[in-house]
Order: structure tokens, then sequence, then C-alpha cells
């Protein structure tokens, strides 16, 4: 992976300054640390940080075509760039490189705009016709890699960051509350907004076209969920071959590196595939990497370890405590660029550094099977839901839902437990066909950040709902209702979120790509076309994946119950030598003067958290939902000449 920026004219004025192009440079130097280049023409200008992984001699940027009327910048890596170059070849392209980037110019020439339809990657692109006077930005079908584009005094600028955009645009006024608002409900922004009024994202399967001083967008890519009577009807057994088949070619294609190449080992189903995958079915030598936690309720390393005795191979980890989440958070939210209600994130970053200090730029990770394949405990809720509100007054269907909680044990109050579960549960079973029941729960319990906004900046309850509600797309009503919680999962939480703040952003933090063979647009189009029996067999996440790995893992990872990926929560940041600095980012002053919570609200929460007693999910969200509100616009909006305006790279 890499960075990229540029600016465009869309009005006769002069053309980008290099002072400009390198400051745009300078603020993505860790997502390509090991080269820079830059192209300068007429009213254009294109520049690229390199994190160097195919072609690693002449694989320069930004790269063009024969006679230079083509020009691209890119981040990320197309797969199947070898083929695509064989067939460039026939028919007639030259080449000069062995470098994936250099087949994008050259598709471009073949297919025009469809040239995207033709790539199977995760990519952020820029190409310049120079001849139509044309730039053409294009973001990968998942949403894997950032890009950014806003239109200021007559020019595009766009770039893997906000803060890059941010360094020629100029300061912020504030964060945006209709950003906030969305992100205080589905944990980020909903593409194309931001954090930054006016900076918007290239939505996931997107191109952006600029030309003839106009902006347009349109979407070319969109998870192909289909309504139940266009489901696979093929015998399982044929399936599971085929799903065999497109796993092993997605991660054959992604160990495609002139570096090595690593693989992240959580201790769950989705890694113990991709390891084995690697370990038995390629010459990739396997190296892991894992991740463990001081508290034995977070710490997964018994799993962990049952797989590198099972597999092999060398294999790195990291034991992460609160102290050492606390000490990096302010760090992980530089690169995030939008706040975070949980910690999890920040491990991460510290895991990607273990990563680049063991040599390695490259890992695969499993993001992606959980909302293909049928693994959230969301969709086991919502499945019970639907199964309520049949009998909406049922005092035994609602007890299925203590099967998916080990704490709801008989002996420790169950009927407390069960009644809060029933009552959280219930939120929206009166309206079972709403598109957004499966999620309803999870909107409430995130929703609880907003109660400590200044009332002047709370948005009507339902605005987030209805922006969402409007880019669903026209059939979203006719699929059956697992394939819609799947949509609204690969919508929100996982571009949004688990690709970005907790992915992209943690990978390259420390220079290092994550590649996600889950995500090979084959495997989602295969997967979405699936009826849902198939994904979960009763209760039991991910059947059809479990049938076609299953006997090649050990019993203990094929059993085992899923444990959600979580890290050490708020409590943390007000204990010890911890406190006061919390206490500093989070007083009424600095509360007052950045102008988004109520003072009084925080303070009450913030003495609940000191009280040493249980905190329950919403305030401790919330908390951490405040904490990086006040640290972005500490960086994005009061600190912002300290960092806009330094030395260029």
């Amino acid at each position: 992976m890499c960075g990229l920026a540029g600016i465009l004219n869309l009005e006769e004025r002069p053309g980008p300054s290099v002072a400009e192009l390198e400051s745009m440079a300078r603020l993505l130097v860790h997502r390509g640390p090991d080269a820079s280049g830059q192209l300068r023409a007429p009213g254009v200008g294109l520049v690229h940080r390199r994190l160097s992984i195919i072609d690693l001699a002449g694989g320069a940027q930004p790269m063009g075509n024969e006679d230079a009327t083509l020009h691209t910048v890119f981040n990320g890596e197309i797969f199947n760039f070898r083929e695509l170059r064989e067939a460039l070849l026939a028919a007639g392209h030259r080449f000069r490189t062995q470098s994936d980037t250099e087949v994008l110019v050259h598709l471009y020439e073949a297919r025009g705009d469809a040239f995207v339809e033709a790539l199977n990657g995760q990519f952020a692109i820029a190409l310049w016709d120079a001849n139509r006077r044309r730039l053409v930005l294009a973001r990968d079908r998942a949403g894997i890699l950032p890009l950014y584009w806003s239109v200021h005094e007559g020019r595009l600028l766009f770039a893997s960051s906000i803060k890059a955009i941010l360094a020629v645009r100029g300061r912020p006024e504030r964060l945006s509350p209709a950003a906030l608002d969305e992100t205080f409900t589905f944990w980020a922004p909903l593409a194309p907004q931001t954090l930054i009024e006016g900076v918007f994202e290239v939505r996931p399967g997107e191109l952006l076209i600029a030309e003839g001083g106009q902006v347009r967008t349109r979407r070319w890519w969109d998870w192909p969920f289909v309504p139940p009577g266009e489901h696979r009807r093929a015998p399982e057994a044929e399936l599971v071959d085929e799903l065999r088949h497109l796993l092993l070619d997605a991660t054959r294609l992604r160990l495609r590196a002139d570096v090595p190449v690593g693989a992240y080992l959580s201790g769950g189903l989705d890694s113990a595939v991709l390891t084995t995958l690697v370990a038995r079915h390629t010459d990739t030598p396997l190296h892991t990497f894992s991740l463990g936690f001081e508290d034995a309720g977070l710490d997964e390393r018994p799993a962990q370890r049952l797989m590198v005795d099972h597999l092999g191979g060398p294999h790195d980890h990291i034991v992460c405590g609160p102290a050492d989440v606390v000490r990096a958070f302010a760090d992980a939210v530089w690169h995030t660029e939008a706040p975070v209600l949980r910690a999890a994130p920040v491990p991460m970053m510290l895991l990607s550094a273990l990563v680049r200090r063991s040599g390695f730029k490259v890992v695969l990770t499993g993001e992606g099977a959980d909302e293909l394949l049928g693994g959230y405990d969301l969709f086991k809720e919502a499945k019970i839901r639907q199964f309520w509100a049949r009998a909406p007054e049922s005092k035994l269907r609602p007890r299925l839902l203590s099967r998916l909680y080990p704490y709801l044990d008989p002996n420790v109050n169950p009927t407390r437990a069960q009644a809060y579960l029933e009552a959280f549960f219930r939120i929206g079973l009166d309206a079972p066909a709403d598109p957004l029941f499966s999620h309803r729960p999870r909107f409430a319990t995130t929703a609880r950040c907003k109660d400590f906004l200044r009332d002047d900046l709370r948005a009507p309850p339902s605005r987030a709902l209805e922006t969402l509600l409007a880019a669903l797309p026209p059939t979203f009503g006719a699929w059956h209702p697992f394939h819609r919680a799947q949509y609204l999962e690969c919508r929100t939480l996982l571009p949004g979120y688990l690709l970005s703040s907790q992915g992209d952003r943690m990978l390259m933090a420390n220079g290092v790509e994550g590649r996600f063979p889950f995500l090979d647009h084959r495997l989602a189009e295969f997967a979405a076309a699936l009826p849902p029996h198939l994904l979960m067999r009763g209760l039991n996440e991910k059947h059809l994946l479990k049938r076609a790995f299953g006997a090649e893992l050990p019993r203990g990872i094929v059993s085992r119950k899923k444990q959600p990926y979580r890290a050490p929560g708020g409590s943390a940041f007000l204990t010890g030598a911890a406190r006061e600095e919390t206490r500093d980012v989070l007083s009424a002053a600095a509360l007052r003067r950045a102008g988004y919570f109520d003072p009084e609200r925080v303070e009450r929460l913030l003495l609940k958290l000191e009280g040493g007693g249980p905190v329950g999910e919403k305030d401790n969200m919330a908390f951490l939902g405040i904490l990086s509100t006040q640290r972005l616009h500490d960086t994005l909006v009061r600190d912002y000449q300290d960092w806009a305006r330094a030395p260029g790279p």
C-alpha cells in the first residue's frame, strides 16, 4: 500500500505549486516510507508516497503509458495483474516494468472507465488523461483503501488522508456535527460524509470523474445480494468445493509479492483457515503474528498456540495491557481521522509495529469472513428476534437469546439478566419488516454517545437512520432478512470502522499492508447468492466454511465459541498516571472551547468511571467517543498550524 494525493484545476488559474504538493506528500510518509514521486503539468499535479512491494526497482510512481498521455498514482495491489498484463501484451500494448501499476494505464486505454471491473484487488486510484483533460478517481469494491476529495476555490483536491487535503484547503472551523451524529449511530460517518465539512470520501465501488470543470460520481459495484428466488440451488457438497477453490485462489493471489508475506493469527476460525491454506496448500513459508492481552477475559493466546503447534512455522506475538492502550491512544486517533467508540484499534497498531520490526511489510488478515459467511452474533440475534416477533408475547422465544451469551449462567441472577436482554432486544420488535430491523438494538446502544452532545448539536434521532435508508438499493426490501443484515454490515461497520479505523489506518501507521482474501470480489459474489441456511445452520455460524475446512483444523478451533475481538475499556484512562492527562483533555474549559459536548454531563460520566464500579458497554463507548473526538478536534482544528505548515519531507 502507499499514499497518493493531487490537485486538479476546475477553473482557469495557476497550477498547483511544488510546495502544495510537497505539503500533501509529507502527511503521507507513513503510508509510503520507501520512495516519493511527483508529476506537475498544466493545471494538475500528482504526488505519491511508495511502500515498495511489487517490482521494487521499476515500480516508481507516477507511472505513465508509452506516450505519456496517461499517468496514474495508485495505492494498493492488483492481484490479477499478471493475467491482465499477458492479455494486454497480446493486444499490442508495450510495458516497461513488471509493476501492477503499469497495468492500470494500459487497461484504461483498452477499456475506458470499465477498466476497474477487470481488477481483482484493493485499490485507490487516480488516473490523469491528459488528452481529454480528465481525472478519474476509483476506489475498490469493499472500501479497503481510503480516498478523499474536496472542491475548494475552483480546484479538486484528493488524497489518501484527510489531513493531506487540509494541508492545502486550510484549517477547518470545527468537526462536522452531522458526521458526529452518524458516528454515534453507526461507529463511523457514512460515506461520502467525513468528519470535516466539505471533505468527502469516494465511496466503496465508486468512480469520481472530473472533466470540463465538473465533478460527478457513479457506483460501479455494490454488494450483490439477491432475492430468495435467485439463490444458488446447487448441492451443498458442490458449494463446499466451490468455496474451497475460491478461497484458496484468493489466498494464493494475495501471496504475490516481491517481499515476504506474513499472516495474522487471532485464534478464531477465519485466521485459522487462512494460515492453514498458506501452510498446507502453497509454497509460501508461514510466519504468523498474534496479539494477546493481560486480561484473561480478552486473551486468545491458548487458541493461537493451538494453531501454532498445529501448523508450525515462526510465530511472534505481543501482549497488550491497559497501560499500553492508554499510552498509544492519541497516536492511534491521529491516524484514524475519525472518532473511535472502542479502544480496539490501538492494539492493532501495536501489532503492526511488531510486524514491521520483524522485517515484514505485508500480512494476510481475515476481515470480511464474518460479514459474508455469517459469523456475527448480530446475525443470530436478528434471527431470534425475527422468530420472537412472530409471537411477541411469548415467554419462551426470547429465552433463545441466553444461548448466545455465556454470562447468562442460570446460577448468576438469571431473572435480572434475562429481563435485561429481553428489554434490550425488544427494540424494534414490533416492526420485523423494518429494513433496519437487525441493527436497531446496536444503533440504540451506540446512540448513548449522543446524550453527551450539546443540546444545540443534537440531531433528530431519526436523521442518521434516514440517511442510511435513503442509500439502500431499490431491491433491498425483496432480500431475505439475513441478507439485509449482511448488507448493512458491509455498508456501515465494515468499511467505516473495521477496514479503516481498525484496519488500514492501524496497519499503515507502521507502513504495513494488509491483504484480505475473504474480500476477493469473486468470493463476495459467490457468498451473496447463497441461501442463508448454508451460512448459519440454526444458530451455528459459518456452516459452509466449517464444512469446507473443518477437517484440516484442530477440533478445538472449529468447535470454539466465537470470541469477538475486544480491547481494554475506558476506566484505565482515569486511573494512575493517565488520569491527569485525561482530565485535562476532558476538562470543562477544554470541552467548552471545542464546543461539542456538555461539560456537566461529561463530568458525571467521568465520576462514574472513576468510582471503580462496573462500567456498562454504553458508558464505555460514550467515554471513548468523547475522548477521541476531543483528541481529533485538538489535532485537526486547534493544532492545525503545528502539522500543516511543518517543513516538507
